[in-house]
């Protein structure tokens, strides 16, 4: 796997770390509040890391590719277990509960 040059801390990472590190600064609910879409915000990180991120791309090799296939499996994952949590909370919200011990009289 290739490495990048990290010019804020001027050391080499290997790009994934160097991404996972920079998206997790970015402050992407910012955007969201201003009413952006993901998409949006995805490819406004593009375009501020551009040069960087075509340093990667220059230097892209088979197991570079091999790994951002599994983090795209991965993020695929994790988007698949945010929805069924959202699921699940819906449901409680949803939820109705029955007292069977409390019997209804029945009107003549």
């Amino acid at each position: 796997m290739k490495k990048i040059i990290n010019k804020k801390n001027n050391k080499n990472e290997p790009w994934f770390k160097w991404l996972t590190r920079e998206l997790n600064s970015y402050e992407a609910f910012q955007d969201f509040e201003s009413g952006k879409n993901p998409r949006d915000v995805a490819e406004d990180f593009i375009s501020r890391n551009s040069n960087a991120i075509s340093e990667v791309f220059e230097n892209f090799d088979e197991e570079d590719k091999d790994t951002l296939d599994q983090f795209l499996k991965l993020t695929e994952c994790e988007m698949h277990v945010f929805r069924i949590l959202e699921k699940q909370i819906e449901l409680r919200k949803k939820v109705r509960f029955v007292d069977f011990k409390k019997k209804k009289k029945l009107r003549s």
